[in-house]
């Protein structure tokens, strides 16, 4: 018999059983009281016992309408409850999240955007993996992460791939090197340098782009030290190994021992990206997206 109770019933019960006036009950419910009294009726037939004594001068509750009415009151409020819930989660709010990142985007504007969603989205679970642009790309693939932000990724095979901001790309020389008191440089003042640079297997494409910046100028690097990470390599320039290329952030973490330098004469530019599986649908990824694009784009363009 239980299973006839509708949610309806519980709200007009309650709301009789604050009132105790069948009248002011149907006002605040925007019935007529008619049927207000009969759906009362209906529930209690359906429980097997009255929930109020009625007289032409008042309605009380019984005792099993007291009781009934706590329940009913917790059985609303977690209805309610459950509701909020699922609009949450409908908004993309509640659930668990892994982001994948690399290092180099933490010398950008991208922790701030991060610290927003954590602080906008206190019950969503929020989890973080530093990794290079290949590995993010291939944790996305595996699906052991939701979103990645990459660097010069382009566009990848079962991903869908969207720039965020773009920033130049500068040299970097130890602070005693001939060229190092030259306020901008050209790539092909470092034709015959040796260079410290990362390996392909971290980014092919990222890789690519900074070496077309020298075949602009008619050379290839000469790449005599590889590392993979940005602060080792400028450790290793600033240690007198060689030089490099890198996206301007990076400058940022550049020791006392190295100088940075302008690049002229290039147009190419260096992409944050956002990626996340192509046909992805879910509200949680989603909201994530829709926030990165907007606070990583609006950063960018008040520069």
């Amino acid at each position: 018999m239980a299973s006839q109770i509708e949610l309806r019933h519980l709200r007009y019960f309650v709301a009789v059983a604050e009132e105790l006036h069948f009248g002011r009950a149907a006002q605040r419910l925007h019935l007529a009281q008619p049927p207000l009294s009969q759906q009362i009726r209906k529930l209690e037939e359906i429980l097997g016992h009255p929930l109020f004594t009625r007289t032409s001068r008042q309605v009380k509750l019984t005792s099993a309408g007291e009781m009934f009415l706590d329940r009913a009151r917790s059985t609303l409020r977690k209805v309610q409850e459950d509701m909020e819930i699922a609009r949450s989660a409908g908004r993309g709010e509640l659930g668990f999240l892994t982001v994948g990142f690399i290092g180099s985007g933490m010398l950008t504007s991208l922790p701030a955007m991060l610290g927003d969603y954590r602080r906008r989205n206190p019950r969503l679970r929020l989890q973080l993996r530093e990794s290079y642009t290949a590995g993010v790309v291939q944790a996305l693939l595996q699906g052991t992460v939701d979103v990645g932000f990459l660097r010069d990724a382009g566009p990848t095979e079962g991903l869908q791939v969207e720039t965020l901001f773009s920033e130049p790309f500068v040299a970097f020389l130890p602070k005693g090197h001939r060229l190092a008191d030259r306020k901008t440089l050209s790539a092909a003042n470092l034709r015959n340098e040796p260079f410290v640079f990362f390996s392909p297997a971290v980014g092919a494409r990222a890789h690519q782009k900074t070496t077309s910046i020298c075949e602009e100028h008619g050379f290839l690097p000469k790449v005599v030290q590889e590392a993979p990470q940005w602060l080792t390599i400028l450790r290793l320039v600033g240690a007198g190994l060689g030089v490099t290329i890198a996206p301007a952030c990076v400058e940022q973490i550049a020791a006392p021992g190295v100088v940075c330098r302008r690049l002229r004469k290039t147009a190419v530019r260096s992409d944050i990206e956002l990626a996340y599986r192509l046909g992805e649908e879910r509200s949680i990824v989603k909201a994530f997206c829709n926030m990165a694009k907007s606070s990583l784009r609006s950063v960018s363009n008040s520069r």
